[in-house]
């Protein structure tokens, strides 16, 4: 395997924190998986998409779900295909090596150049889940019993896993990853990314929307507090609607791009109540 060091400093589309930063440098130098968890819309996911732009490498997402099991990832014995060429009188079935296919973790492997694999979602599946890919992960390499075959890892693949914390992951597997939670955007890193994508965003206007989202995010009893990705699609909402900076400053325009659950609207209805007849007059619109 390659001992090249790949070194991440973010892209133009992508701003990251130095912590952040660091600790993608450290997973890819140590050659171990990097756990990243962090609330919803923080970028856990998007991180990935950007490591692989960053060094100009191919990514391979394994999205995760709750029946997924961890064979899949290495790869799948198409029994089906194979009995129906065998009826059909279509395929060579006599050779299993037709009917394997390998997996995301295990195409990552089995590639010559080296790619950045993002496992997405990890704790959706089922407990044994992590547990299941622990030696593969660790070695490198597993085998296929069908074809006595066994894939071992050409390059040593830039591995990416989020978790949204659904549930706790075992220590075995915690001790194999480098973890770095992503704490929510302070106001100045928010404007740098902001910048990012309305790099001609009014000053005043940008003041505001801050000011509002945050304040937004300080209502006790959301059940989901709006996220980074949310802040950026109400910006949009309110350059297509040519929102003023006195108008976001007194209202709350099109909150229903920052606010996505009913119990949740509920609460900011009662918030806007008590800031008084100029907050309230933001209700009519806030769709």
């Amino acid at each position: 395997m390659s001992a090249e060091f790949d070194r991440f400093t973010g892209t133009d589309k992508y701003i990251v924190s130095p912590e952040l930063r660091d600790v993608v440098n450290v997973s890819i130098a140590l050659g171990r998986p990097l756990l990243v968890k962090g609330e919803p819309g923080t970028g856990k996911t998007l991180l990935a998409h950007n490591i692989a732009r960053g060094l100009g490498k191919k990514l391979l997402v394994w999205n995760i779900k709750s029946t997924t099991k961890a064979s899949e990832g290495l790869y799948v014995y198409d029994t089906v295909q194979r009995l129906n060429d065998s009826r059909f009188g279509t395929g060579d079935v006599s050779d299993i090596s037709n009917y394997i296919h390998l997996g995301q973790l295990g195409r990552s492997f089995d590639v010559d150049e080296r790619v950045v694999l993002l496992i997405d979602e990890v704790d959706k599946a089922d407990l044994e889940f992590p547990n299941d890919l622990l030696n593969e992960l660790d070695e490198m390499r597993f085998h296929i019993p069908e074809t006595d075959q066994t894939v071992a890892a050409k390059q040593r693949p830039i591995v990416v896993i989020t978790s949204n914390s659904e549930k706790e992951l075992p220590d075995a597997f915690l001790r194999r990853c480098v973890f770095h939670y992503i704490e929510f955007p302070e106001e100045k890193l928010m404007t740098d990314i902001v910048g990012v994508h309305y790099p001609d965003l009014e000053k005043k206007l940008l003041k505001e929307v801050l000011k509002r989202f945050y304040w937004l995010r300080q209502i006790e009893g959301f059940r989901k507090k709006p996220s980074t990705s949310e802040l950026l699609d109400w910006i949009q909402a309110l350059l297509a609607g040519g929102m003023s900076p006195d108008k976001v400053a007194k209202e709350l325009p099109f909150a229903g791009a920052l606010i996505k659950k009913e119990q949740d609207m509920e609460i900011l209805d009662a918030a806007l109540t008590r800031g008084g007849p100029a907050a309230r007059m933001g209700l009519r619109s806030r769709y």
